[in-house]
């Protein structure tokens, strides 16, 4: 039996039967080499971004009720639920001696399903005319919906098995130097940002259907055109970062180290996956748990951010005129806005932690989640109370309220995108599981959530009165919750061990050891 792990506070905690041995620890790769390989998630945050932006109210113009809508989106919690953790699984176990390492074939072909589902989302309307939809105006179009959701589901499990994988990567990059981990997902973060300033500002330009007029087709009007030309973009983009992210390093041989007494390697991959739960030691369960109640207050948010703009701000219809299309594009502006300030924050993050400690910053931020989603339902009832006069347009102060909103929840997201996953990364690594499992078990605690309010908020909005104020309701809530128990459960031990973990010196330290949670 291979030595116990020691977890904080003294506790042991025998280590898994099946174990990843990182290599012996070579020439550290230059901070340059991890912002390339980072590079990736601009590609994929662009094509998310657009999901984001324009996918909701699109799924009503085919003929989805807004009840419903969220239920569509149940396909990435779903898929997410095994998707992700398979491929960490498989990859912590694929043979360093393949041409792409253990990682980056993950990468690569993650990329390539994103790129089809994409275009099978784009041009779902001209295929489901192709299969026999009716040419009518106003009429049912089943068979556009089923192509979308497959697209949908493709696209979804394509963004799970990249993301994971390079997550992974990065923790693997940079092995037990958990400052170079923080600055590693601080990259990642700030692609991430810039994936987003591209994406929403595609979706927010209603005139891509000039740039790339063969889009517009019978089957497709221009809202339709707009959203087609833009995933066409994604394709490019998400080509490019993908070559720069999986040509710019190499990756090392990790060993699998088997007990004796364990099943054969080909065991249950849920059973593996699950039965790691034994192991964890309290600071895991608390990030999984801050996890969870985060992804609460944040899937509201996801599902309904520009349709919440259309709606509830312009007062608008998805099936009347184009003051909801105005709303929506309104609020993929705002959303942009909210990016640049998720790529500032992203720069800064890692001195906030090192100042205050990571537990504290991502409590603050869950805090100012809280208010910020409260400021929304306050903003809807105000608007819904206001004279729009004869115009039909809201307020300019309702509307810059709302850009307000979105825009300082940038910050918060970018500590959701990169201090779970440094934390998780630095607490799993002692126990000997492999950082795609690690990744695969820190996205369950955000796929469960994503479910509960998929299955939840069209139905609890429609016995509201249709609106999107109940679901936010609940995402403040949750976010207060995940904030109080960030804050009180992910404490700084002590001033000097705190400052310890995140100086450089600890990373001379963690090659000796683990010296208990670091924040």
């Amino acid at each position: 039996m291979p030595p116990a792990a020691t977890a904080a506070g003294g506790a042991r905690r025998t280590r898994p039967p099946t174990s990843i041995t990182p290599p012996p620890p070579g020439p550290k790769v230059p901070l340059r080499r991890l912002l390339r390989a980072a590079s990736v998630a601009c590609g994929i945050q662009f094509g998310w971004a657009l999901q984001l932006s324009l996918l909701t109210p699109y799924v009503q113009e085919l003929g989805i009720p807004h009840a419903f809508a969220s239920l569509v989106w149940l396909c990435g919690p779903l898929s997410g639920l095994i998707v992700q953790p398979l491929v960490g699984h498989v990859s912590d176990r694929l043979s360093i001696h393949s041409p792409l390492g253990r990682r980056r074939p993950f990468i690569a072909g993650g990329a390539a399903v994103i790129a089809v589902a994409v275009l099978t989302v784009g041009f779902s309307a001209d295929l489901g005319r192709l299969l026999g939809d009716s040419e009518k105006p106003g009429a049912a179009r089943p068979r556009a919906v089923v192509v979308y959701l497959i697209g949908f589901w493709l696209l979804d499990v394509g963004n799970n098995a990249t993301q994971g994988p390079c997550r992974a990567l990065l923790a693997d990059l940079t092995g037990k130097d958990h400052r170079r981990t923080r600055i590693a997902n601080a990259y990642f973060s700030l692609f991430m940002a810039l994936g987003n300033i591209l994406g929403f500002a595609t979706g927010s330009y209603s005139g891509w259907y000039t740039v790339f007029p063969f889009t517009i087709t019978s089957a497709c009007s221009i809202n339709c055109a707009n959203l087609k030309a833009a995933f066409l973009l994604d394709v490019i983009i998400l080509a490019v970062t993908t070559f720069i992210s999986v040509t710019s390093v190499q990756e090392s041989a990790y060993i699998t180290v088997e007990d004796s007494n364990s099943h054969d390697t080909q065991e249950a991959f849920l059973w593996e996956l699950f039965g790691s739960f034994r192991y964890f030691t309290l600071p895991v369960w608390m990030v999984l748990i801050v996890t969870a109640l985060t992804w609460i207050g944040w899937f509201p948010f996801i599902l309904f951010d520009t349709d919440w703009f259309g709606r509830e701000i312009y007062h608008g219809d998805p099936d009347k005129g184009l003051v909801y299309h105005n709303g929506v594009g309104m609020g993929s502006f705002g959303l942009m806005l909210n990016s640049v300030v998720l790529g500032f924050t992203s720069v800064v993050l890692e001195r906030l932690c090192r100042k205050w400690g990571a537990g504290l910053v991502w409590g603050v931020s869950n805090i100012i989640m809280c208010f910020c989603f409260s400021a929304m339902l306050v903003i809807a009832y105000l608007a819904g109370n206001a004279d729009y006069g004869p115009n039909g347009l809201p307020p300019d102060g309702i509307v810059i309220a709302s850009l307000v909103v979105f825009t300082i929840l940038g910050a918060p997201l970018a500590v959701t995108y990169s201090i779970p996953y440094a934390m998780v990364s630095s607490r799993i690594e002692p126990l000997g599981l492999g950082q795609g499992l690690a990744m695969g078990i820190l996205n369950l605690a955000i796929v469960i959530p994503q479910v509960i309010v998929s299955l939840g908020s069209g139905p609890l909005d429609q016995l509201f009165g249709g609106g999107n104020s109940p679901s936010f309701a609940v995402a403040a809530i949750a976010s207060f919750f995940s904030g109080l128990v960030a804050i009180l459960g992910l404490p700084r031990s002590s001033q000097t061990r705190t400052s310890r973990s995140f100086s450089p010196r600890a990373r001379t330290q963690g090659r000796h050891g683990y010296h208990g949670p670091h924040r």
